[in-house]
């Protein structure tokens, strides 16, 4: 079960993932379930004093992939091998699929047949006790925060491509202001812990200084009045991307796809993109 989405009975790609009971693991489940209760983000992100960063990890990766699991599964039906016959996120970010085992050289695959080699190969993971051990006194392998970065950073994948290619259908849907605190539990949990390089966020940099924003002012709204503020959103500008940015053997994406094509120009514009409309002025979300 999704911390942020409860009880909702909703679609999902594929069968969610749940942590056993009476396990110090659906312990530290229920405890991020309570404090996203909260409604403070940056807060319910944190590590929890005593705790173990490895699993702290752990389980909000599963939880994340509960979460992206059932958002995909609301716009299957939208996201097809006709209508996104490219795994991309908008036209400046193309993905290529590989994994280094059973697809080791890149392939041009549509989206849902990228994610759902990405879902099929995140849940191995989940799967696979010697990375992610639920048994108490079984340690996590050395080499856990690396292999969760990679989880992460493809996981981020399936958030671009919803935003940029079906975010008009999840509007539709209603399912907006679930996908809005999704993203933003996602993006404020890998900003705590720097686990995805900045440059991999580049699809959805633009959304992400807006939630940013929009966090530090609602932040500033409550410890001032309960009056609106009538301050202008500031984008933070950000430094232009390398014209020679890792490709498929570069060592930050080798295994996970391909940025083919990304713009040098750092001007961002004034006023929010029109698929971004419903951000702006009221950011809507769930807690």
């Amino acid at each position: 079960m999704s911390f942020l989405f409860g009880g909702r009975s909703n679609k999902t790609f594929k069968p969610k993932k749940n942590i056993p009971e009476g396990t110090h693991q659906y312990d530290l489940m229920k405890h991020a379930a309570a404090t996203l209760g909260s409604g403070n983000l940056r807060l319910a992100v944190m590590l929890p004093e005593g705790e173990d960063l490895n699993e702290w990890v752990a389980v909000n990766i599963v939880d994340f992939f509960n979460q992206i699991n059932m958002l995909y599964g609301t716009i299957t039906e939208f996201c097809t091998e006709e209508k996104c016959p490219v795994m991309s996120a908008g036209q400046k970010y193309e993905y290529h699929w590989a994994d280094g085992q059973t697809v080791k050289k890149p392939i041009k695959c549509s989206a849902p047949k990228y994610i759902d080699y990405l879902m099929t190969w995140v849940q191995d993971q989940l799967d696979d006790e010697s990375l992610f051990p639920s048994k108490i006194g079984v340690p996590f392998p050395k080499n856990f925060l690396s292999s969760a970065k990679q989880l992460l950073r493809r996981l981020f994948r399936v958030y671009a491509h919803i935003y940029h290619q079906h975010f008009d259908e999840v509007f539709q849907l209603g399912e907006e202001a679930h996908l809005n605190t999704s993203f933003k539990h996602f993006i404020f949990f890998v900003q705590e812990f720097d686990l995805i390089e900045k440059r991999e966020l580049a699809p959805l940099q633009e959304l992400i200084d807006t939630l940013s924003t929009k966090d530090s002012s609602n932040s500033n709204h409550h410890l001032t009045s309960n009056k609106k503020s009538s301050a202008n959103i500031q984008i933070q500008r950000n430094p232009p991307i390398p014209e020679n940015a890792p490709s498929a053997s570069g060592s930050s994406i080798s295994s996970a796809g391909t940025v083919l094509s990304h713009s040098s120009n750092t001007s961002l514009p004034s006023v929010p993109p029109p698929r971004y409309s419903a951000f702006f002025p009221g950011y809507k979300d769930r807690r």
